[in-house]
């Protein structure tokens, strides 16, 4: 199920009605023609792969894939390709062909919620994959400090153990809550869009995750942050009652329900490019006339401590993006402006759900 109750070809289709080339505007969340980065990356992945660029020259290579691409989602082939930022405006992406595992972005800065369509090509030149991220979500993968904005605040832990920040959900999302309790009854997945009377209230969310404090797991390395993250959202789709863990990379962790997890082993909170109480709106398609943005989204954040071997949750906060500084104190942000060079995990292309 999804917000919208619309298979991927569905929207192609009215792409290809709309007869819209690919520099016209498109409303992010438009419940017809505006494509979620999930339902874009199955598009693309589908169509895409296969392709043979055997032989091609780098610029012809980059002007076939983006033939590819308009074909795949219904717009026409526009007779010379603009050199606009992003190159594709009307869906808010741009693509970038991938044989090695080193994405460079060239002469601009990372854009929070701009699309980037990562496709990766063997080294026979057959692509063979399509992954869709966000700005934010390259911003967690870059290693190598070269951002030119990453927000990050300060944690400092209270005498209790668990604080619900926010006592309410935002106005936006208010009218869009469950009243039942028995959520762990719906067939929903993590990953899935949020869909109307079916987000948990946030004081509901807040009953359900704080049993977590003082539960462990075993730690995979301090060099392994997303790994340990991963055993974190495991628990809480459990917690919450998921039949099963789900993460597909996209923000917020926990689409289903608007919540963002956080793994704190350390005071520094990591925001990557937007704030949490930015009105920019989210990847996703309106609900009942309603464009969620960042603002809306819930935070959980647990802090924890590890031997070495096991990861014991200590704390655990929740709150909405919009009350996020409330409690926790932002700093300055970097300010740098060279080629962002970007290391992709091994597993990048591969699949998290299980």
């Amino acid at each position: 199920m999804s917000a919208s109750e619309k298979e991927p070809d569905e929207y192609v289709k009215a792409i290809a009605e709309s007869r819209l080339s690919i520099y016209e505007h498109i409303e992010v969340g438009d419940p017809e023609l505006w494509i979620p980065s999930p339902e874009l990356e199955i598009i693309l992945d589908e169509s895409l792969r296969g392709t043979s660029l055997v032989g091609l020259p780098l610029r012809t290579r980059s002007k076939v894939v983006k033939t590819k691409v308009c074909e795949a989602l219904g717009y026409p082939v526009p007779a010379s390709f603009k050199k606009t930022q992003p190159r594709f405006p009307g869906q808010f992406f741009d693509t970038y062909v991938q044989k090695s595992t080193n994405l460079q972005v060239w002469n601009e800065e990372l854009s929070p919620i701009r699309r980037y369509v990562i496709i990766q090509v063997s080294d026979d030149d057959i692509i063979t994959k399509v992954k869709v991220v966000t700005g934010d979500t390259l911003a967690v993968l870059d290693t190598t400090g070269t951002l030119t904005q990453k927000y990050q605040a300060g944690l400092i832990t209270g005498e209790d153990s668990t604080e619900l920040i926010s006592a309410a959900d935002t106005t936006n999302v208010l009218p869009l809550l469950t009243k039942e309790n028995d959520f762990s009854a719906a067939e929903f997945s993590p990953i899935e869009a949020a869909v109307a009377s079916a987000i948990l209230p946030i004081d509901e969310v807040f009953n359900r995750l704080k049993p977590l404090v003082g539960q462990t797991f075993k730690d995979a390395g301090h060099d392994q942050e997303r790994n340990r993250g991963a055993e974190l959202h495991r628990l809480i789709c459990e917690a919450l009652g998921f039949k099963s863990y789900k993460d597909d990379g996209q923000f917020p962790d926990i689409r289903n329900q608007l919540i963002e997890v956080k793994l704190q082993t350390s005071p520094t909170i990591d925001l990557g490019l937007v704030r949490p109480d930015s009105t920019a709106p989210l990847d996703m398609i309106q609900i009942e006339g309603k464009q969620l943005r960042h603002c809306d989204v819930r935070y959980a954040l647990f802090y924890a401590k590890t031997d070495g071997d096991l990861v014991t949750l200590t704390h655990f906060y929740l709150t909405t993006g919009e009350a996020f500084f409330t409690r926790f104190t932002q700093f300055q942000g970097k300010v740098l402006n060279k080629k962002l060079q970007t290391p992709l995990p091994r597993n990048f292309f591969g699949t998290k759900a299980e």
